[in-house]
């Protein structure tokens, strides 16, 4: 069977990557394989249902996705909301190139940006919504991270996170429900909500 794509991202991000690279000797491989269509995941399903309910309810016009990386969230979230304004953020040039060429190719609704959401000093209440899949295990200073987070956000704070051990040497933290809860509680949020999903936890966070 013929492999799909996220059709509208892919030729954005092949038209990006031609007018970005155009002569360079030291251009990176094209990345066309990170637009092919995979089952979207649990967690990501999940996380898109609540936004399509608060993007109804006007409640979300402007989106951080922090750690965005490959695409796992962010590519459903840019072909569910093509008129979101959503700003990428990551810590590896290689993927904040990888979002700058969709940006140039004509996905204009997308800011990459190469940041780091425990130092950045963006305005406080930049974003109606800040989202945070899988983010939230490989950074070292949690309560940096979760009230940066917060005082970006007007309205939620989006989180996952593995809820069970596993073998990846980055994931240095296991959050349990309450841990997740005290630590945006106690940050400054009026409640929190947990949607089950096997094997992670998701969190809305109410700023």
């Amino acid at each position: 069977m013929e492999q799909q794509y996220f059709t509208r991202l892919a030729e954005a991000y092949k038209r990006g990557y031609e007018m970005k690279y155009a002569g360079a000797a030291d251009a990176p491989e094209i990345k066309l394989h990170y637009f092919k269509v995979k089952e979207v995941l649990p967690r990501v399903q999940v996380v898109l249902s609540f936004l399509h309910g608060i993007v109804q309810a006007e409640q979300c016009k402007t989106l951080l996705d922090v750690g965005s990386g490959r695409g796992v969230f962010l590519f459903p979230l840019l072909c569910a909301f093509p008129e979101l304004e959503v700003t990428s953020l990551d810590i590896l040039p290689r993927r904040v190139a990888l979002h700058e060429c969709l940006n140039v190719g004509g996905i204009t609704n997308l800011h990459p940006l190469l940041e780091n959401i425990c130092t950045w000093d963006a305005p406080d209440k930049s974003f109606d919504v800040v989202t945070m899949l899988e983010v939230m295990e490989h950074i070292p200073d949690t309560l940096t991270v979760v009230r940066n987070s917060i005082r970006l956000a007007r309205n939620y704070v989006i989180v996952s996170v593995p809820s069970k051990p596993d073998d990846n040497p980055e994931h240095i933290h296991l959050f349990s429900n309450e841990d997740l809860k005290n630590h945006f509680l106690n940050a400054g949020c009026s409640k929190v909500k947990f949607m089950s999903v096997t094997n992670h936890r998701v969190m809305i966070a109410y700023v």
